[in-house]
């Protein structure tokens, strides 16, 4: 299978903070990568890592397109909703159009095909009649695939997804994840979440970052296997059409 990341014993920190000590991973292409962890364990600073943020204080962090090296890969990227000020005045169709401004000439406007791409990512986010709408007047499950469709509009090789389950509208969270699926078709994943239930049940890979990295292939993981990682124990609990979760107390 062709890889198109790879981490070689890298480490990285804040100050004299160490963060993420020599991790290596491996991500490849029409891969779905889980990735979990405590918070403060370093799963934001893999992201970090990736999209080149920041730089690791040793190790090697690499890209692959058609298993040749190249220097970069195009990312998608969906932050966590909190980061998101809905008071900015722009509308649906301006957001998702922005995810081609890298495309676009520099002074010059969207060419016709761009225009098109963007329109059609907005039909597949379901977001019909709504490409006028301010992003401060949507639902969080709007907001959620408006965004989504800026990451994807470039058809990128990588999408990264940061805490998806931080989106309050919960009526959409089970057409997320089905889009999510046919994006995986075109395009590898990372999905970062502390939703460990959602991740078993989605992903192919998982990798669990607590300084350190366990990477684990498949998704069939053990409560016993969670808790040795978590360095406390857990139960997963599997209900309806979307997982629940868990969490005994520590010892």
């Amino acid at each position: 299978m062709d890889k198109l990341i790879e981490l070689e014993h890298v480490s990285a920190s804040y100050g004299n903070k160490t963060v993420l000590k020599d991790i290596s991973l491996t991500v490849y292409k029409d891969d779905f990568l889980g990735i979990i962890g405590p918070n403060g364990g370093g799963k934001t600073t893999l992201l970090k890592l990736i999209l080149g943020l920041l730089r690791p204080v040793s190790g090697s962090i690499r890209f692959f397109h058609d298993g040749r090296e190249v220097p970069s890969l195009k990312i998608g990227y969906l932050p966590q909703i909190n980061r998101i000020d809905k008071k900015f005045p722009i509308s649906v169709y301006e957001v998702v159009a922005s995810g081609l401004v890298s495309e676009k000439k520099r002074f010059g406007g969207y060419t016709q095909a761009q225009h098109e791409r963007i329109r059609e990512v907005i039909r597949h986010m379901g977001l019909d009649g709504l490409e006028q709408r301010p992003i401060g007047e949507l639902s969080g499950g709007q907001l959620q695939r408006v965004l989504l469709g800026r990451a994807i509009v470039s058809r990128p090789e990588v999408l990264i997804l940061d805490e998806p389950n931080s989106y309050v509208d919960k009526r959409f969270e089970s057409l997320f994840y089905h889009l999510l699926e046919e994006i995986n078709r075109e395009s590898a994943i990372i999905l970062v979440s502390h939703d460990i239930g959602t991740v078993v049940t989605m992903v192919k890979n998982i990798a669990c970052v607590n300084e350190t990295l366990h990477y684990h292939p498949g998704s069939d993981i053990s409560p016993e296997w969670l808790s040795e990682k978590y360095a406390c124990p857990f139960e997963l609990v599997g209900h309806g059409n979307l997982p629940h979760r868990i969490l005994k107390k520590h010892e």
